[in-house]
């Protein structure tokens, strides 16, 4: 999942558009979610690279798809614009509060935790959750500072860190074009996990693959900023992901080549250090593991600047209560900024709940991000239906993006909603179902605005 951050006043090219999207999609997920995709797939790594490729595939449909609607609306919001334009108001809402409450901040508190694990390591700290989470809430509580005092600081940032990103990423690949040594040997404190034949179960990883390449479907929110969108975004949205696709395939073949998968699925999130310790040593770890932290506090910063604007984008449509209090965006100070403050408290109480999760072990494999964004292609798949029928009603009339792009990404979809079944059965049950009241509160609220 990537961060992202948008220059209102620039009119983009094809290249330019197309540099935005990679930017917005390569994020943190690849770097903590390769032994997951490994763990499913049994440590095949010919599996694995199969799982980076599907999911490739679904979002290069999935984005031509949905530029037929970007091309025929004038409003902004992304998705929850195209709802509104394409299906009703009331539907849109409830696609708005699934994402103000459920989707942004269980994304900002899983990579805030997770840049906690990686501080941890960095600094040689315990491996121990309750520290991990203590960093990740100061993280989390930091970047919201950041983002409600000083926007411009935090869009600084998010440049810095999305160079940051690509260099270890490209780097490992780079690296194991020329790499001839035998794999490292499995710490003897570290307990070995063989591989293994999953069968059929290598679908559920999916669901990790899922959060390493979302956040495409915020770059139709430039749209509106491209030269000849029409042309442009469909030729942008086919090249970045194969870009993507490539660098994630870079990074996950140079990790098995040089580690081994064995090695990967002992040790975990913290395999690539020991990349870093092969080739220059104690500084190498440390220097791999700088980039992979400012990475994800990138992901963080950028997930929390785009939150906070959310709130108030509902208010504006009257689709979230005390509408009127909330769209005063305009008066100083940290505590008048409402938006703000209601994704500042939707955050907590996500890391509350992903604390629970990962302290009890509520969930066998995952976390809660992971279900909210497998929940989301439902929602996207729902639009895939509607290009079908722009196309029947001939008013899109491309053939490829009209009927077999959206045929695609339906398919890419249903694989991914399976796989994220697949790996967390009952979970996936239980936090669907919160998804789907949070989107029918939603719905429903909106409804009753306009019967008062």
């Amino acid at each position: 999942m990537g961060g992202f951050f948008i220059n209102q006043n620039k009119t983009y090219g094809l290249w330019t558009a197309t540099a935005m999207i990679v930017g917005i999609c390569v994020g943190s997920g690849i770097f903590f979610k390769v032994d997951d995709i490994l763990r499913f797939t049994g440590g095949n790594v010919v599996l694995g690279a199969l799982v980076f490729i599907i999911g490739a595939f679904s979002i290069i449909f999935g984005s031509i798809s949905l530029t037929n609607l970007a091309a025929r609306s004038n409003k902004n919001g992304g998705i929850v614009a195209y709802f509104e334009e394409f299906y009703s108001e009331s539907i849109a809402s409830a696609v708005g509060w699934f994402q103000t409450f459920l989707y942004y901040p269980t994304i900002a508190v899983v990579v805030a935790w997770a840049s906690g694990i990686y501080t941890c390591l960095l600094l040689g700290l315990p491996d121990n959750l309750d520290l991990q989470m203590a960093i990740g809430l100061f993280y989390l509580l930091l970047f919201y500072g950041i983002n409600i005092l000083s926007s411009t600081l935090g869009g600084r940032f998010q440049v810095i860190s999305s160079i940051a990103k690509l260099i270890p990423l490209i780097g490992v690949g780079l690296i194991a074009i020329f790499f001839t040594k035998d794999y490292p040997e499995i710490p003897a404190n570290v307990e070995r996990v063989p591989v293994s034949n999953v069968g059929i179960g290598w679908l559920a990883a999916l669901a990790p693959t899922a959060f390493s390449y979302d956040g495409w479907a915020i770059s139709l929110s430039i749209s509106g900023e491209v030269k000849n969108p029409k042309k442009t975004m469909p030729l942008a949205l086919t090249i970045a992901p194969i870009i993507v696709l490539f660098v994630y395939l870079s990074y996950f073949l140079g990790m098995t080549h040089i580690l081994g998968p064995e090695y990967i699925l002992s040790t975990g999130n913290g395999a690539v250090t020991e990349i870093g310790y092969m080739l220059l040593g104690k500084s190498g770890e440390v220097i791999i593991l700088l980039f992979i932290l400012i990475s994800m506090l990138g992901v963080v910063n950028g997930v929390i600047l785009g939150h906070i604007r959310m709130p108030y984008a509902l208010a504006t449509k009257n689709m979230i209560p005390y509408s009127a209090n909330v769209t005063q965006h305009n008066q100083k100070g940290f505590f008048k900024n409402y938006s703000a403050l209601i994704s500042l408290v939707c955050s907590l109480m996500w890391f509350f709940i992903h604390y629970l999760t990962q302290k009890f072990e509520l969930m066998s494999t995952g976390d809660i991000s992971e279900i909210a964004i497998v929940f989301g292609y439902l929602f996207y798949m729902i639009l895939y239906v509607k290009v079908l029928s722009l196309y029947k009603q001939k008013i899109i009339t491309n053939a490829f993006t009209g009927l077999v792009a959206p045929i695609f990404a339906i398919i890419g979809g249903l694989i991914i909603v399976i796989g994220g079944f697949s790996s967390n059965p009952l979970s996936m049950i239980v936090f669907f179902v919160i998804c789907l009241l949070f989107s029918l509160s939603g719905s429903f609220y909106y409804r009753k605005q306009l019967s008062l």
